[in-house]
């Protein structure tokens, strides 16, 4: 997997984040940026739901490391 942008600094979260941490970054910046709240970016939002599903998930986030 390529991966070109840095879903840890997306998040806002160190590399070292918990399960917990990173759900609670997404949830605050999904909130921030959502496209029908707030007239939300929807390309920052897609960017943060790509990062929260990769890092969510302990195969993918493995991956994406390596």
């Amino acid at each position: 997997i390529y991966m070109s942008e840095d879903y840890y600094k997306i998040l806002g979260v160190q590399s070292t984040a918990s399960q917990d941490e990173i759900k609670r970054a997404y949830k605050k910046l999904a909130k921030e940026h959502h496209p029908d709240v707030n007239s939300g970016d929807g390309t920052q939002f897609k960017q943060i739901s790509e990062a929260h599903d990769t890092l969510k998930d302990s195969k993918k986030r493995q991956e994406y490391e390596w």
